[in-house]
């Protein structure tokens, strides 16, 4: 369903991402955050959906129809590693910067950072360019 978008994103000079498919992919990273500890709960898929009304101002059908096709490319994306590293290449800083916070969140929705979260989250942190500080910024602002 998703090869010429994830073609697209892993070519080896990507174009940045027009504004939908930059979502559809920042949102599919959230996904795979919270699909990391193999246990994607309601306070998790819950978590994503207030995040992607809120950052791109979606009404219900939209932030659903969103969330759906995020899904599916999750579970058709490449490995995390090239997957993460074309949303850097195509994705600007501060944006790159908002979606850690937001992984943040997810991860904690469920009451408990499982350590797959944690790990996975510090590579993805590392493979979007973000530096340590401002991971930690994001993480802090989170648990809040």
């Amino acid at each position: 369903m998703f090869a010429d978008f994830i073609k697209r994103l892993t070519d080896p000079a990507p174009a940045p991402l027009p504004d939908g498919d930059a979502r559809l992919a920042m949102t599919a990273l959230l996904v795979r955050v919270a699909r990391s500890d193999h246990d994607y709960s309601t306070s998790e898929r819950t978590r994503i959906q207030s995040i992607i009304s809120a950052r791109y101002a979606l009404g219900e059908g939209e932030r659903d129809s969103l969330l759906a096709d995020a899904e599916v490319l999750e579970s058709e994306a490449p490995d995390t590693v090239r997957f993460t590293r074309a949303i850097k290449d195509a994705v600007p800083y501060e944006d790159r910067l908002a979606v850690v916070e937001a992984l943040w969140q997810v991860a904690l929705a469920d009451g408990s950072r499982a350590k797959e979260e944690d790990a996975l989250l510090r590579l993805v942190t590392n493979l979007l360019g973000i530096t340590d500080m401002d991971s930690a910024q994001a993480r802090q602002r989170a648990e809040r």
